[in-house]
C-alpha cells in the first residue's frame, strides 16, 4: 500500500490490485484454517467431556454394586433419606473420581473414537 500526503486524494491506495486480492486470498484462507482448528478444538473438548461422563456412569454402577453386597446394620438407623444422600454422594464421587483420571476408560474410549473418525477421515474419497 502506498501512503500519499495531505492533498485531495485518498491516504491509502493499494499499489496493485491483484497483490491486495492475493494478501485478502490469504488472508481469507489462513482464517478459515484457524476457524477449523478451533472448531476441532471444540469437538475433542466435548468428545473428552462426554468420555468421562460414560466413565463416571461405569463407576457409579460399579461402586453401586459393591454397595450392595456390603451387609446393612442397623446401628445408627436406616432410612430412605440415608440411602438417597449416599447415592448422590456416591454420583458425585465418580464423576470426581473420572475426571480426576478414573481408571482409564475415558482414555481408552477418547482413543478408540478419535482413531476411528481419523479412520473415517482418511478412507472417504476426494470430492
Amino acid at each position: 500500500m502506498k501512503i500519499n500526503g495531505i492533498s485531495g486524494e485518498p491516504m491509502l491506495q493499494p499499489q496493485n490490485t491483484t497483490e491486495a486480492k492475493a494478501a485478502d486470498a490469504d488472508f481469507a484462507a489462513k482464517f478459515k484454517k484457524a476457524a477449523a482448528t478451533v472448531q476441532e478444538d471444540k469437538d475433542k473438548a466435548r468428545l473428552k467431556a462426554v468420555c468421562q461422563e460414560m466413565e463416571a456412569v461405569y463407576l457409579n454402577l460399579m461402586l453401586s454394586k459393591m454397595r450392595a453386597t456390603v451387609p446393612k446394620t442397623n446401628l445408627f438407623g436406616q432410612s430412605s433419606q440415608e440411602d438417597i444422600m449416599r447415592s448422590l454422594l456416591d454420583s458425585e464421587l465418580t464423576k470426581n473420581l473420572a475426571k480426576a483420571g478414573g481408571i482409564g476408560i475415558a482414555d481408552m474410549l477418547y482413543r478408540q473414537l478419535t482413531m476411528d473418525a481419523k479412520t473415517k477421515k482418511n478412507s472417504q474419497a476426494p470430492d
